[in-house]
């Protein structure tokens, strides 16, 4: 039997891409909102409330440190209309809402709680409700008012951010070590190409001429060094070796 439900809410979503391996990992755009659908309906039971979110937006991840360059930050503008009516804004956890840790996290919840939007997540780790301790006495003020969460929400914060770093190292020093010992790790420039060899160290890729292009890029150079041939005219040399350069 359904149960009839007093109001409607309005709420955005908001999903974090941070790879192509996501799908595989579980965390796809599209598990993400399966996952923030069935929050929204917990919430709209303790509620009794039609909650509807009405926008989505997806994010490229970033872990940058500054709160201008925040991703969710886009969701803002929308939540600035009053026309909305967004008073929710769902993310699957904190990590997927920022990666700045708690001090970014902590201002991009106050930046959205000015415009009357709260934050909510799939695990219930950021509260839904604020305690006043002066509720007693009938009184309340702005140190008065807390979230119960706040300190958990702020170590996630933290976790996220520390995840972020955890990655990074391994993944920058693991390149860092490789390129030390002599291989490649990166895309190759023009003229070369990367090839996968059987090494000490396991498959590792080394940098080698490319069999077609290499012989117009050192053309070119021993033609600069004759000095007798001005840019135009070593451009329709190599052009005439194969190369073909953009109008």
């Amino acid at each position: 039997m359904d149960i009839e439900r007093k109001n409607t809410i309005y709420a955005i979503g908001a999903m974090r891409v941070s790879s192509s391996k996501q799908g595989l990992q579980g965390d796809s755009p599209e598990q993400q909102k399966e996952q923030i659908e069935r929050r929204k309906e917990q919430l709209s039971l303790v509620l009794n409330s039609n909650i509807i979110i009405n926008k989505w937006f997806k994010f490229i991840e970033s872990a940058s440190k500054d709160l201008e360059q925040q991703p969710i930050l886009k969701a803002l503008e929308y939540c600035k209309n009053p026309n909305n009516k967004a008073k929710y804004l769902f993310i699957k956890s904190i990590d997927r809402g920022t990666r700045g840790g708690a001090t970014i996290y902590g201002q991009l919840k106050t930046i959205f709680s000015r415009y009357g939007v709260q934050l909510v997540d799939v695990y219930g780790v950021i509260g839904t409700n604020n305690v006043n301790t002066l509720e007693h006495l009938g009184l309340e003020y702005n140190w008065s008012k807390f979230s119960p969460t706040w300190i958990s929400e702020m170590l996630e914060a933290e976790r996220g951010k520390a995840e972020v770093r955890d990655i990074l190292t391994r993944m920058i020093g693991a390149e860092i070590r490789y390129v030390r010992m002599g291989y490649r790790v990166r895309p190759a420039p023009p003229g070369y190409i990367n090839e996968k060899i059987e090494t000490p160290h396991g498959i590792r890729v080394i940098l080698k001429p490319h069999p077609i292009e290499s012989p117009w890029f050192i053309r070119m150079f021993e033609l600069r060094v004759q000095g007798n041939l001005t840019d135009e005219q070593i451009v329709k040399e190599i052009n005439r070796m194969g190369y073909k350069s953009l109008k």
